[in-house]
């Protein structure tokens, strides 16, 4: 893949934006890397559905084999917890140490934001220090943790107190939850005493390492697209500290974009496959303006798909959000459905079902006679 040497000041367009964005998250091509290169790379993957990270771990390593993830979940190499914008994320144990601390303010926030009301009145740090008392003695759920909570507070309601402890306490979600293909309960159990290190123990915790990587892979940026990708505050001022080693470039409006040097910079001519990603894959979160991944129109930037659960997602043609994707198996036999947001050229339609059949293969194995079926057929 060739790339371009950009001069700073240049207004970059939305092709150009698109084609760096898919470089840097590995969707040109497959990259031959581990799937901890490619976590640390991307600063983790959103994961409240346990196996989107497979598929999106599929769609960017080249012979990708699920044991590899599983096996550092298993090994406690990677971990997940509440992290970016307080979702789930899958990040290694490396991350979770660095990470956790940066974001503090940003769960504490979002706590209040959602539960105020029914926290008021409450000594914030007592309720913490008595839910690490019932996590020590082994996981728990939200709702049992709760539960140990109100034995000491019976007036108050379960959910917003264990949501009080894992926005002060730095919990992970153990095994078997996120394991390939295995049911786990969600449980809650501190990340120091499950790594077996401390936080103080990780160095620099500040903002402005965390927001150089997200640059480097999601880059080229604007203040703006930092802070929906991190809900962090102040960072203008973060970027403006960090401003002397960057490179300043301007959106087709004139806003400054912010990278970081040396970042990839393909033709914007340069093909882009077709692409599957689990429905919330980090590449239609992290942006104010995601015009550079999901193009204009009826789209939506979440895909928004009935029922819940994994198996299902949105898919890229000419690196573009295109439309949603959903699959079904039943009595041994399985099937890939896509539903694009406008027809497609029937070069596209092939290129796609080729792509979703190799999906099937990965996500669905031992069922015969899978299909890929467009909307309609």
């Amino acid at each position: 893949m060739e790339t371009e040497t950009v001069p700073e000041g240049t207004a970059l367009d939305r092709l150009t934006l698109n084609r760096s964005l898919l470089a840097r998250q590995f969707l040109l091509r497959r990259a031959d890397v581990s799937a901890e290169h490619v976590l640390g790379h991307l600063v983790g993957l959103q994961a409240q559905e346990p196996q989107d990270p497979y598929v999106a771990l599929w769609s960017r390593i080249a012979d990708f084999e699920p044991g590899e993830l599983s096996g550092m979940l298993a090994d406690r190499r990677a971990v997940r917890m509440s992290l970016l914008r307080w979702t789930v994320h899958l990040v290694t144990a490396e991350d979770c140490m660095v990470l956790r601390p940066v974001v503090q303010d940003v769960l504490e926030r979002r706590l209040l934001g959602q539960f105020r009301r029914q926290l008021d009145g409450l000594d914030l740090a007592e309720v913490a220090e008595a839910g690490r008392v019932l996590l020590a003695a082994g996981p728990l759920s939200a709702s049992r943790l709760g539960d140990g909570l109100r034995e000491r507070w019976p007036e108050r309601e379960r959910l917003p107190l264990s949501l009080a402890v894992t926005a002060r306490v730095p919990t992970v979600q153990p095994p078997p939850r996120g394991l390939w293909r295995t049911p786990g309960a969600a449980l809650q159990t501190p990340a120091e005493q499950w790594l077996g290190r401390t936080f103080e123990a990780a160095g620099d915790s500040g903002p402005e390492r965390t927001v150089l990587r997200y640059l480097a892979a999601f880059g080229p940026a604007a203040v703006r697209d930092v802070a929906v990708w991190s809900g962090l505050t102040g960072v203008r001022a973060v970027i403006d500290r960090l401003r002397p080693g960057l490179r300043v470039y301007r959106d087709e409006y004139g806003a400054e974009l912010y990278d970081v040097p040396g970042a990839p910079f393909p033709a914007p001519g340069t093909p882009a496959p077709p692409r599957f990603l689990p429905q919330y894959d980090n590449i239609v979160l992290s942006h104010a303006d995601r015009s550079r991944i999901v193009p204009p129109g009826p789209s939506s930037p979440v895909p928004a798909l009935p029922g819940s659960g994994s198996n299902r997602g949105f898919f890229l043609h000419d690196g573009f959000v295109a439309g949603l994707w959903r699959m079904e198996s039943s009595r041994g036999t399985a099937v890939l459905h896509l539903l694009p947001y406008a027809p497609l050229p029937s070069a596209a339609r092939d290129a796609l079902a080729a792509e979703g059949e190799r999906l099937l293969a990965f996500a669905a194995p031992g069922t015969t006679g899978g299909q890929v079926r467009f909307a309609g057929q």
